[in-house]
């Protein structure tokens, strides 16, 4: 009898890295229904909830971030990569892993380092247009590497070798059908009859500044019946800005706040705009899609690499970029208001985005990490 594939993914910390750890898992699954795929991450970041409520096993080592913030704690660093390395080789080593792919993010290193110990192939995928700490450590760990945009390569030890395949993103998304899925969106989210949608989206945890900024312009908006917000807050912010809605006027026809969106496919069929920020799964979803955003890059990002990531849509004319310092209701509406007064416009900026090999990322990064565990595959060519 074959032993069965067995993969293990680094991946936690935010959803930018989880979900497309997740959105691999699901086409390994696909390429082999025996396979056995499970996690390493940390006890710090949500995949301590997000990767158990997808049914797969996470396993936690010790490690802290690569961010220079940590002051003098950030000399612990290489005896925290070797204790969590040595953790994740046990981990390797129980799950009888035959390869291992880091996602990128904190979380993700050790899995690399564990690898390595336990000689195991591995494999990164770098998913920002500016890679981040994490990878730029873990290329010198690996031959195989693989990325979301083609840019990256400059960035990454070793990353004229790197493979461009897009980034993974969940199957619901890569196949979405916005105008077959727009009535049931719209009675799902309850949007008013004849009114026109901005969703904001901050990311897994939300953002303030974006928060704020559409609260404000709820505030401004409140008696408009043609205009509905929907705000994704995270949970920690939901109650504070549902009384701040109250607070300003805006009933339901105007705004409405929610603390997570678990039906993303939803969620992009019922924007006709969308005001978020520019993680790279984000990028990729926007570009896979074609909904037409404004893009508010987080200012602290290593690199400032979701400004790069933006640019990727923005110089395509599928985006508005505005620094997150001029991100007021003011600038906004002023921004919005053309835009949705004008639907022929969204549906070019719509357009204009290229997916590229987003929509089928999950299955070309799982067919090179079941070529690499030394598994038969039908591997199509990459684009390079």
């Amino acid at each position: 009898m074959r032993t069965p594939l067995s993969v293990v993914i680094g991946a936690g910390g935010t959803g930018g890295h989880i979900y497309p750890g997740l959105a691999l898992a699901e086409a390994l699954r696909r390429a082999d229904p025996d396979a056995v795929i499970s996690f390493i991450g940390t006890e710090r970041g949500l995949e301590t909830t997000l990767i158990p409520a997808a049914g797969y096993r996470l396993h936690t080592v010790d490690m802290i971030p690569f961010d220079p913030a940590l002051g003098a704690k950030r000399f612990l660093l290489p005896a925290a990569l070797l204790r969590s390395g040595a953790q994740a080789r046990s981990v390797l080593r129980t799950q009888k892993a035959q390869v291992v792919v880091g996602m990128g993010g904190y979380p993700s290193a050790p899995a690399i380092v564990g690898a390595k110990m336990a000689g195991l192939p591995s494999v990164i995928h770098e998913s920002n247009a500016v890679p981040g700490r994490a990878n730029q450590f873990a290329a010198r760990l690996t031959e195989h590497l693989t990325v979301a945009f083609d840019g990256s390569r400059a960035h990454l030890s070793g990353g004229e070798r790197a493979r461009t395949v897009g980034m993974p993103i969940a199957a619901s998304l890569a196949a979405l059908d916005r105008p077959a899925l727009r009535e049931e969106a719209r009675r799902a989210f309850g949007i008013p009859e004849g009114a026109r949608v901005v969703l904001f989206n901050g990311g897994s945890l939300g953002a303030a500044r974006l928060t704020a900024a559409a609260v404000g312009l709820a505030a401004r908006w409140r008696e408009r019946e043609d205009v509905h917000l929907l705000i994704k807050t995270g949970p920690a912010a939901l109650a504070e800005t549902r009384h701040k809605l109250i607070d300003a006027g805006a009933g339901p026809v105007a705004a409405q706040a929610v603390p997570y969106l678990d039906r993303m496919d939803l969620a992009y069929a019922v924007a006709d705009l969308v005001v978020c920020r520019a993680g790279s799964a984000t990028i990729a979803e926007l570009a896979t899609t074609g909904v037409p955003a404004v893009l508010v890059p987080y200012p602290y990002a290593p690199g400032d690499h979701q400004t790069h990531n933006a640019r990727v849509l923005s110089d395509a004319g599928a985006a508005h970029l505005v620094p997150d310092a001029e991100t007021t209701a003011d600038r906004l509406a002023a921004l919005i208001d053309p835009l949705l007064a004008d639907p022929a416009r969204l549906a070019v900026m719509g357009r204009a985005a290229d997916p590229g090999h987003h929509a089928r990322a999950a299955d070309l990064l799982a067919e090179t990490v079941i070529r690499i565990a030394g598994r038969p595959t039908t591997e199509r060519e990459f684009a390079s």
